[in-house]
């Protein structure tokens, strides 16, 4: 009786369902990924270095990859303070905030972008304050940044906050009653459980800054070798008809996104192991 009890499942069984998701992950995921692969396959060896490697792409990369980093850097601290606080302390309006986090999750790109650009630029009200100081955020690689930490932000609290909801107030009393100060004991108590999962949400937040193109476009200024982002220059190749060396720049793109996409499940499983 036991055993007929165990077999039964939710779903009508194994075969059915493994079917349709093989068949939804195929239609969705796995045919457009090989006519990617297999278009640029089209092209000669040659084609494909001087498609990938040239000037204006090279300098795509970095602006993209290292504004990704940056941002993702960024997101990492003060995602990780943000965290901290909308677990451990009470204030007023606490569940606005939590869901002011998720804002970005729900604000079409193409709205967070023309927000920023409106916001930041010289005419604005942060760029306005910023402009006299000699700080320009709108139309350069700063603005880039900001527009990456803005939606890369959710990635790492949300990724924090059942890490820190998880950790038991009475380690950190033992830290106390051993002689630690507050510095002591977050550094030795309560950073090293809360390391992969800041890892893991770095990882997320760059993984996401690196695909970003709406809320990017509208506040970089786009000019070639400065403040152009990869995912620009693959729209700009598909206006020119350039489908080779599109497809070209996306593979090396998607093989970066492939990387990252290991990197975060590495740093997952490494999380959890430390969670127990």
């Amino acid at each position: 009786m036991n055993n007929a009890i165990k077999r039964e499942r939710v779903l009508p069984g194994f075969g059915p369902t493994l079917g349709y998701t093989v068949l939804y992950l195929s239609l969705v995921v796995l045919i457009p990924l090989s006519a990617l692969v297999i278009k640029t396959t089209g092209i000669t060896w040659h084609a494909f270095i001087k498609a990938v490697a040239s000037p204006q792409v090279m300098a795509s990369y970095r602006v993209t990859f290292g504004s990704a980093f940056i941002a993702a850097l960024i997101n990492a601290g003060f995602g990780t303070l943000t965290a901290w606080v909308l677990v451990r302390y009470q204030f007023p309006c606490k569940r606005l905030v939590d869901a002011l986090v998720d804002l970005p999750f729900a604000l079409p790109t193409a709205v967070t972008g023309i927000t920023l650009a409106t916001v930041y630029s010289e005419n604005g009200w942060m760029g306005s304050l910023l402009g006299p100081l000699g700080i320009k955020v709108a139309y350069t690689q700063l603005g880039i940044i900001v527009a990456m930490t803005t939606i890369g932000l959710p990635f790492v609290v949300r990724t924090l906050q059942p890490v820190i909801e998880g950790i038991e107030a009475e380690a950190e009393e033992a830290a106390a009653c051993l002689g630690a100060n507050r510095l002591q004991t977050f550094c030795r108590v309560l950073l090293p459980l809360m390391i992969p999962s800041i890892l893991t949400g770095f990882a997320l937040a760059f993984a996401r800054a690196v695909g970003e193109y709406g809320s990017v476009i509208f506040i970089a200024g786009n000019m070639p070798m400065v403040s152009e982002i990869t995912s620009l220059l693959i729209v700009g190749k598909l206006e020119q008809f350039d489908y080779g060396g599109a497809t070209a720049i996306a593979l090396v793109m998607l093989t970066a996104s492939f990387a990252m996409l290991l990197a975060i499940n590495v740093l997952q499983r490494w999380s959890r192991k430390v969670a127990e």
